[in-house]
């Protein structure tokens, strides 16, 4: 499959979709399909069910077009997730790895901050997030269920490595320390400069206010499904 970004007048919409194949994705139909799939997904600001019952330019509604496409390519094709960011409470970049052709590609990333007008550190920290993965801003962003998860995971090796008492706290404590810094975006190294975080780096490019990451987005093909 294909991830698409879509940008203009400061927004962004990004949306993925799959085919069974990488033969596939490289089809000229699918291709096209796609292409009208993500600008239609920017003009619903990345609402799926308004986008699948749209029409297209041939006049007939997407989730008919898409049924034909299937038929006449025989796999599996789907319309999976899409994300969408407006202008508003700061700026939009994004990056796309790999990219097959202009906005096209198997990872994209997106992320808004606020006082910052540096178009080059924008892109830097799109390229950073779809290099580095990172599951949430900071701590209080991340969700408990994936810290419980990973202290049942630690938990288990530490039964497992015969570990008991204060040893096991101490060794359990700084592992979930180490998954949180690894796994948030503020806390993780930077790939420029693994020295520093990208906290440290927000500090240093700052104007005359504190740069601030608001959100971010980093879509995989295929990923977790």
């Amino acid at each position: 499959g294909l991830v698409l970004v879509h940008e203009e007048a400061g927004k962004i919409s990004v949306v993925e979709i799959n085919s069974e194949t990488d033969f596939v994705a490289k089809n000229t139909d699918f291709l096209n399909f796609s292409k009208e799939i993500s600008k239609i997904n920017f003009e619903f600001s990345g609402d799926l069910e308004k986008v699948k019952t749209a029409k297209m330019k041939d006049g007939k509604v997407v989730n008919d077009n898409l049924i034909s496409l299937i038929s006449k390519i025989g796999e599996k094709i789907t319309i999976r997730r899409s994300v969408f960011f407006d202008e508003k409470n700061g700026k939009n970049f994004f990056y796309i790895h790999s990219a097959s052709e202009k906005n096209i590609g198997k990872i994209a990333s997106v992320v808004k901050l606020s006082n910052c007008d540096d178009a080059e550190l924008g892109l830097k920290l799109a390229m950073h997030i779809a290099a580095s993965s990172p599951l949430a801003i900071d701590e209080t962003n991340l969700k408990k269920d994936i810290i419980e998860k990973e202290k049942e995971i630690i938990k288990a090796e530490l039964i497992n490595s015969g570990k008991k008492g204060d040893i096991a706290e101490k060794i359990s404590k700084g592992k979930i320390n180490k998954f949180i810094s690894e796994n948030t975006l503020l806390n993780q190294a930077w790939i420029m400069d693994p020295q520093k975080k990208v906290a440290d780096i927000l500090v240093e490019k700052k104007q005359n206010n504190e740069i601030k990451i608001i959100d971010f987005v980093r879509f995989k093909v295929g990923e977790g499904v």
